[in-house]
């Protein structure tokens, strides 16, 4: 598959990559797990179907200590032992918060509940932050059909 935009190229998309970087390495500095981080950013660009975000973060997750077998259960995660009730809270507020079109109500009072029993505000706000950022990257890429694939762990942190 051949890319449909080199973002580098143009002036423009060179001056929003760079801030979505640092936006993205901000992200990382937020009190908020990074294994948490990793399986949220899993997760939402699964449904989204971003295979460059994928890559990247199945990477950053096992350079971060993640295990094969969590990386590979996010898809399943509701029956999967290998999450925490936090963990597994983040994760249903990041599929609800990414699949707001297919529920009228986007996210649940239920779910976000269930987040703030284990998140604190800053934490909830890096979440929320998290979750929104990955659902804009991940379009950007589909857009434009970035490959996946050569992603080298730290590369864009």
């Amino acid at each position: 598959m051949d890319t449909r935009l080199n973002f580098f190229a143009t002036r423009t998309g060179a001056q929003v990559i760079k801030g979505l970087m640092a936006l993205g390495k901000d992200l990382k500095g937020m009190p908020l797990p990074v294994a948490t981080q990793e399986l949220v950013s899993l997760r939402v660009s699964q449904i989204n179907g971003c295979a460059v975000c994928l890559d990247m973060h199945t990477k950053e997750a096992a350079a971060a200590g993640e295990s094969a077998l969590r990386v590979n259960l996010v898809a399943a995660w509701r029956e999967a032992t290998v999450f925490t009730e936090a963990e597994r809270a983040a994760l249903a507020l990041a599929e609800e918060g990414t699949r707001v079109a297919d529920g009228a109500g986007g996210v649940s009072d239920e779910v976000w509940a269930k987040a703030a029993e284990h998140y604190d505000d800053e934490q909830l706000a890096a979440l929320v932050t998290l979750i929104s950022f990955m659902n804009m990257a991940n379009r950007a890429n589909i857009i434009t059909r970035q490959p996946a694939g050569d992603y080298v762990a730290g590369q864009f942190h």
